[in-house]
Order: C-alpha cells, then structure tokens, then sequence
C-alpha cells in the first residue's frame, strides 16, 4: 500500500487535518524518527485542531459580527476612556457566559462600545460558543415581520437558542410600547437559559 492509497483513503472519509499531516509526516524525514504511536497521535491531534477551526470558522460565519478582528488584546485602556481593565479581562474569561449572566455596555458615541462587544463576541466563539451579534433596529424589525407573516415563533425560538446574544445600538431610536414587549419577549426567554450583551449610549438610569 502506497502513500497516494492512504491519501485518497483519507481524502475520502474527509479527514482533511489528517491527511494534511500525513502528507507532512511522508515529505519530513525527521517523522522517520518517530514511533508508531507518535506518528499516529499527530494525525489524530492534527484532524482535532482541523475540526476546532472549522467549528470556530462556522461559529463566525452564522454570528454576523461585522468586525471579525476585534479582540480583547487590542481594547485601548487610556486613562480618558475609564474601562475597567480588570473587569473587561474577567469578561473575557467566558465565566459570565457559564452562569447565565448578562452584560450592559454603556458610553457616548465613538466610546468603542460596539469594538469591545464584538471582541467578547469573537472570544466567546473562540471558546465554541454560538454567538449572534445584531442591532436593536435591525433585530426589531425583524420581529415586526416575523409577527406579519406568521413565524413569530420560530424568531423567538432562533434568538432562544444562542449561547450569546449581542444587542447593539439599544436606545439609538426611539421605541413604540409594541416595540419594547417584542424586545422583552426575546430578552424572557434568555432569562437563566443563555446569556446576553447590550450595548447603549443612554445610561441605565434613563432606560
């Protein structure tokens, strides 16, 4: 049995992270160096990192960040700005993701409020969570048309079901009453089930 055999074997079962590293092993001498069992555990380790990044890249795609680059590295903490460092890092730590919790982002215009939402976001899809990020507006107006053509349901159950809801933009317009019971309603059902960011210019005292 040639290598050509076990490459197309591999290709076939769509173990591509394998087949990846087996190519490498047969191009790279120094695998010859290696055990049965070494050579072996790398194909393994190589095809779960394969399907971790597929996971994350999938992960991306269905949580609709705009700014898949955004990471906690990069929040600026100058003096001016006063983000708790120490709060965005125990943020970052997912645990609030853990226990259910919720998190309210508030700041004026130009805050970096909407950068550091969607850098939790992008940690939290790092860490093989579903993350959806989305504006108020935008998710409001999805809720009036799923009212209009009978889906309601499905929309509650859709937003239900990610592990992270980011809401952005909340408070930029103002709300009809019919508004505010459709945004409760989505925010109800996440109640001790999964967790949510909000993110507003207006401080919570003027909600």
């Amino acid at each position: 049995m040639n290598n050509t055999t076990i490459i197309q074997k591999l290709s076939e079962l769509n173990y591509n992270g394998a087949k990846a590293a087996y190519i490498r092993q047969s191009e790279d001498i120094h695998y010859q160096n290696l055990s049965f069992n070494e050579r072996f555990y790398n194909l393994l380790e190589a095809q779960e990192i394969y399907l971790a990044n597929q996971k994350i890249s999938m992960l991306q795609k269905l949580s609709k960040i705009k700014d898949k680059q955004a990471s906690i590295a990069n929040i600026d903490y100058l003096p001016k700005r006063k983000i708790n460092k120490q709060l965005i890092l125990e943020l970052a730590s997912m645990n609030f993701i853990k226990s259910y919790q919720n998190v309210i982002v508030s700041g004026c215009t130009g805050s970096g409020k909407s950068f550091a939402i969607q850098a939790l976001g992008n940690r939290a899809i790092e860490n093989g969570y579903r993350t959806y990020y989305i504006r108020v507006p935008t998710l409001l107006e999805e809720i009036k048309i799923a009212r209009a053509t009978g889906t309601y349901i499905n929309t509650l159950k859709k937003y239900q079901r990610f592990q992270l809801l980011i809401l952005d933009d909340f408070g930029i317009s103002q709300m009809s009453s019919d508004d505010a019971i459709n945004l409760l309603e989505i925010l109800e059902d996440r109640v001790q089930v999964n967790s949510t960011i909000i993110a507003s210019q207006l401080q919570v005292t003027n909600w």
